[in-house]
């Protein structure tokens, strides 16, 4: 996923947009840039890469060089943003939170048209370049905004800065957030509520499905009304988003509490105290050990002066071993104890087996992992939450295929309350040393969040949900 940050104010906005846009550093992984539009000398980007360094420690320096009272950043885990683009439109920069599944058909269509891409990653076509020129086919930034929600296919949320302010729009069927924050003589347009009280903004105006407003240091107007159909993903409260953020007016800390404890009033195993994976374990452990008054431990801590990220590295081996470097876990509160760890969720497996082995080496007597979400049985189409080449590389789907010797039958696995999906959850137990596994029930995850289930994306757990 991806973070953005925009202002538009009468006085200078560098400080805010560079504090603003850091404030989303724990959406994105690879690469951020920051733009600036001032009347005298134009447009001004810069970008740089993540990977190994924090967001401050890249742009700091820089920061003299910018000028200007509107302008924005990004936090982006894959495309080089922001683009600077020169059009019929007039001249913008364009920040972009999406995924386009279709972005080689969209990439046929132009170039059929003796249309050309000049900005890449990776040796494929940059997404924001593919939006700004979708844009580009309209006769209004609003027009070409509608034409990107007609044609991609997945989501797209954006900011787009003009001479004239930000135009900010968020995805069609609201399936990321795009919240306006105000204070006196300024107003911000971000992904993360948690990036405005710091900046000194209050929370104003959360835009609605497909909605495209006009912001100024002013106000803000609407271009066009949100749609009535909303599908937000589920996964900003129970991983991705930081935990002072609210979505749709729900704190996301608070209904992390409310999925532990939802976890915790279905749970009979009997424990000598309960933990949680750090980072966003963390909320769902603190509900659980409330509701069950078991005494919440830190057995693991985290280490982050020199490991600030543990899944930027290119390579899969390197990544594992940042992942263990960084979290150490406290043998005094382990050894023969009986635990209950808790963590948002289970991709591949991966390092959730490399957390019970550590507990197991540190001398834990039981280890029951309770899980925050159902079983991911569908990588998601829509964000870049799960990065699997292939379903195969889902936990739940290669116990599936041990049980089952193919997945052709994953539908019966959906039922909480069947047999199948029983033996699913063991055999995902065994494979990972636990003495037991619990996946928090779908309908118990939707009652925590507190949205109407039609509201809400699960597809990565149920199927459900279209482009």
């Amino acid at each position: 996923m991806s973070g953005f940050y925009g202002s538009v104010s009468k006085r200078s906005c560098i400080d805010d947009v560079f504090y603003g846009t850091d404030y989303h550093s724990h959406l994105g992984t690879k690469r951020a840039g920051l733009v600036f539009y001032d009347r005298e000398i134009g447009f001004r980007r810069r970008i740089h890469n993540l990977e190994n360094e924090y967001f401050r420690s890249k742009f700091e320096a820089e920061l003299k060089e910018f000028k200007g009272n509107s302008g924005m950043g990004i936090i982006s885990d894959t495309d080089p943003q922001p683009i600077l683009f020169d059009s019929h439109l007039g001249r913008f920069a364009l920040v972009t939170v999406s995924k386009i599944v279709n972005i080689n058909e969209l990439a046929d269509y132009f170039l059929a048209r003796k249309k050309h891409f000049t900005e890449n990653f990776m040796g494929n076509i940059n997404p924001t370049e593919m939006v700004a020129n979708l844009i580009c086919e309209g006769d209004s930034y609003v027009e070409g905004i509608e034409n990107v929600f007609d044609k991609i296919q997945g989501s797209c949320s954006l900011l787009l800065l003009t001479t004239d302010g930000i135009i900010a729009a968020r995805d069609k069927l609201g399936r990321t957030p795009v919240v306006i924050g105000m204070k006196e003589g300024a107003r911000a347009v971000v992904s993360e509520t948690c990036s405005l009280p710091n900046t000194g903004f209050e929370t104003e105006y959360y835009l609605g499905p497909g909605e495209i407003v006009h912001i100024r240091a002013s106000g803000f107007t609407r271009l066009k009304a949100p749609g009535r159909r909303m599908q937000i993903c589920s996964f900003l409260w129970v991983y991705y988003g930081f935990p002072t953020s609210e979505y749709e007016g729900r704190n996301v800390e608070q209904i992390r509490y409310g999925c532990g404890a939802a976890l915790a009033r279905r749970d009979p195993v009997k424990a000598d105290l309960v933990c949680g994976v750090p980072d966003s374990g963390v909320g769902h452990a603190i509900g659980y050990s409330n509701e069950k008054q078991l005494p919440y431990m830190s057995v693991f801590s985290k280490y982050t002066p020199t490991w600030p990220r543990s899944f930027t590295p290119q390579r899969q081996v390197q990544r594992e071993l940042v992942a263990k470097m960084k979290l150490i876990p406290n043998k005094k509160l382990i050894k023969g104890r009986k635990i209950i760890f808790l963590d948002d969720s289970i991709v591949r497996g991966t390092q959730m087996r490399n957390n019970t082995r550590d507990l197991r080496d540190a001398g834990a007597a039981e280890l029951h992992m309770r899980i925050a979400c159902p079983p991911l049985l569908y990588p998601c189409q829509f964000l870049n939450f799960s990065q699997s080449r292939s379903t195969l590389e889902l936990a739940a789907r290669k116990a599936i295929i041990r049980l089952e010797g193919d997945e052709k039958k994953v539908e019966e696995y959906l039922d909480p309350d069947s047999e199948k999906y029983g033996k699913m959850v063991k055999e995902i137990a065994r494979d990972l040393g636990m003495d037991s596994l619990m996946f928090q029930r779908l309908d118990d995850l939707v009652k925590a969040i507190g949205l109407p289930r039609e509201k809400l994306c699960t597809h990565c757990w149920d199927g459900s949900g279209k482009f």
